[in-house]
């Protein structure tokens, strides 16, 4: 947090598979896994464009949570299907050491690309949805915290009881 690339709108991807694009899928997918990550926007990594990473099995940070497919999801349109708003706990790999209790939309549809350029088209809900939001909003240049309403539910890890949550 601080690096001015990360409130920055980032830019449509134009070509697909392209030697450089599938080097940064690969490079972001590397370092997600490395820091047991849920996601990544390419604007974490310093890259203005439209893509992020997102997936796991099981991770240690969200133990309670249940898998959502990994997925590359490049210049994506989210489209909330319900008005029911969820809050839940989040943290960020740009914001090391932190969460907060964000609202996000329960129910949302996610469409966009994948590396090849071959749409990809979704309806998820709950934790797979909030994922989805949380990396979408670094796109726009948008932190999580930015979206927490009661910052009495929002600080250090080892301060906060129950705050396991997504990143």
């Amino acid at each position: 947090m601080g690096d001015a690339r990360l409130w920055q709108q980032a830019r449509p991807v134009g070509t697909f598979a392209t030697r450089e694009l599938l080097a940064l899928i690969a490079d972001m997918q590397e370092t997600m896994l490395d820091l047991n990550g849920a996601g990544l926007a390419a604007p974490q990594v310093g890259v203005g464009l439209r893509v992020v990473v997102f997936g796991f099995e099981h991770t240690p940070r969200y133990p309670e949570a249940g898998g959502v497919p990994y997925t590359v999801l490049i210049n994506p349109v989210l489209t909330p299907l319900s008005e029911e708003i969820e809050e839940g706990w989040e943290g960020c790999l740009s914001v090391p050491g932190l969460r907060g209790v964000v609202p996000r939309w329960r129910h949302l549809r996610y469409t966009g690309f994948d590396p090849l350029g071959k749409p990809i088209d979704r309806s998820v809900e709950g934790f797979h949805a909030r994922v989805v939001q949380h990396e979408c909003d670094h796109l726009d240049g948008i932190l999580y915290p930015a979206r927490i309403r009661d910052m009495t539910k929002f600080g250090f890890v080892d301060e906060l009881p129950g705050s396991a949550g997504a990143d």
